[in-house]
């Protein structure tokens, strides 16, 4: 059964002094693919700026905008209508072995998708742990293990570590967020040879959510693995992607789908809010 969901996600930045230029991205815009479809999109800033999109390296719906009147807030909000459908498994006809996984023509494929970088870097103790969880299981099979794994030796724990936070600082402390947990079972999954990426969103926060009741709803990330096709995996929850979850980005790592990044001229931001809003409208 397919959801219609509306997200709505502002950022809101003041400035101890007149900033007099900045130039910004913004990943806000959800995916369309076989799982989701975007009815509605729009990006607005408050000043009004003049904005272009693109599509960035990795598939990612970017809206680059700047700013050179001097200003000492910015806004930038984010609002969607798309629907979506749960994530299906890979076919059964279609799922590849490990000798196929790890052949050399998937290695050169996706050797982004495997290569370690600063949020996930290579690491003995949690790759030897992936291939004891691997051990007589195919690779569709070895990934939701892993991905459980990580599920069931994490607490969440909000605050605990941020933005620049490495999947080895977030397993030393065994304490994290969405964003740890996913570069976790990453870390883990190229250590198998598995292809995986790290995919940001939204989710909705209940199961059972209301007709045109809008929720606090959550900026979320989650894996998707290549073990014959793509396909996705909540390792914060332990659950097969759902109609609550709205994709966004993907990439190797959170570096590659923040969504929002710039530079800018002025005084040092003091303050930073974040909302998302999330209503289910069929």
């Amino acid at each position: 059964m397919s959801w219609r969901l509306r997200v709505v996600h502002s950022t809101g930045f003041a400035y101890k002094s007149a900033v007099t230029s900045s130039y910004n991205e913004a990943r806000l815009t959800p995916r369309s693919d076989n799982r989701q479809n975007v009815i509605i999109n729009r990006v607005e800033t408050v000043p009004a700026t003049r904005s272009y999109r693109y599509t960035d390296y990795w598939g990612t719906a970017v809206t680059a905008f700047d700013l050179h009147a001097p200003h000492e807030e910015l806004e930038v909000s984010g609002m969607s209508v798309v629907e979506t459908e749960a994530g299906g498994r890979v076919p059964v006809g279609e799922q590849r072995s490990w000798d196929e996984v790890r052949s050399a023509y998937v290695r050169d494929r996706y050797d982004e998708m495997l290569a370690y970088t600063g949020y996930v870097p290579k690491n003995r103790q949690l790759t030897s742990a992936a291939t004891r969880l691997a051990k007589g299981l195919e690779p569709d099979a070895a990934v939701e293990a892993v991905c459980r794994y990580v599920h069931e030796e994490m607490k969440y724990v909000p605050g605990t570590t941020g933005v620049h936070t490495t999947a080895v600082d977030a397993w030393n402390e065994r304490k994290g967020v969405c964003q740890d947990y996913a570069h976790l079972s990453l870390l883990m999954l190229r250590g198998l040879g598995i292809p995986a990426r790290y995919v940001s969103g939204y989710l909705h926060p209940k199961p059972d959510a209301a007709i045109d009741k809008t929720v606090e709803g959550q900026s979320h990330a989650w894996i998707e693995a290549w073990t014959g096709g793509w396909w996705g995996f909540d390792p914060t929850n332990a659950t097969d992607i759902t109609e609550q979850h709205v994709s966004v980005g993907v990439g190797r790592d959170y570096a590659d789908v923040s969504p929002l990044k710039g530079i800018y001229t002025g005084g040092g931001a003091t303050d930073l809010d974040v909302v998302v809003e999330i209503t289910r409208l069929a």
